[in-house]
């Protein structure tokens, strides 16, 4: 993974998420196989800012059915990431 917005996929928007941009955090998609440091040098690179600590979750592909057929929805991974106090807020995220 060479580049920074292959890691990084979308910003999620949820209620939840927009409280915690109160305290300086950020939610995003990555990409699955990202680890932690990744996700931190990505962010980093994309928007110019320092980050401090990155929370991550793995969620499983949930079971779905659709007629005869069956499968799974695709894994996803989900990451946290909280900026230093100093850093500006991400102009991503202005107007949420």
């Amino acid at each position: 993974m060479a580049n920074a917005r292959d890691i990084i996929k979308r910003p999620v928007i949820t209620e939840r998420s927009t409280d915690l941009m109160a305290e300086k955090k950020y939610t995003f998609e990555v990409d699955p196989r990202a680890n932690k440091t990744q996700i931190k040098d990505a962010i980093e690179e994309i928007f110019g800012v320092s980050v401090t600590k990155v929370n991550t979750m793995n969620y499983k592909g949930k079971f779905r059915r659709f007629g005869r057929y069956t499968g799974y929805t695709a894994k996803r991974k989900k990451a946290i990431v909280q900026l230093t106090p100093d850093s500006k807020d991400l102009e991503f995220f202005e107007g949420v």
